[in-house]
């Protein structure tokens, strides 16, 4: 998804579930993970699944396929560039805030 694309109503709404400021929490800090490990909430597979499909299809997150395995990462400079200090935002909230 190019910047273009980008819309700041689905940017909000992708990032307004806690499950998901998790994930983009857990990927701030790597340059990619796999799903398995960007979470430690117990949740079903199929959930963590929609998760991570409402988060790309907003351009908050890319993905990389090799074989069975799907690593994503977190597309900071995408964000900053379409929404400056947005994702800087987001990652400085504390986890007890949400």
């Amino acid at each position: 998804m190019s910047t273009k694309e980008m819309k700041l109503t689905s940017v909000l709404h992708a990032l307004s579930d806690p499950i998901r400021l998790e994930i983009v929490k857990a990927l701030a800090d790597t340059p990619e993970k796999t799903c398995g490990s960007c979470t430690t909430i117990n949740v079903a597979k199929s959930t963590l699944s929609h998760h991570f499909k409402v988060l790309r299809e907003a351009g908050i997150l890319k993905v990389r396929i090799e074989g069975k395995h799907h690593y994503y990462s977190l597309c900071k400079d995408e964000m900053e560039q379409q929404f400056p200090g947005l994702i800087h935002a987001i990652l400085q909230v504390e986890k007890k805030q949400w």
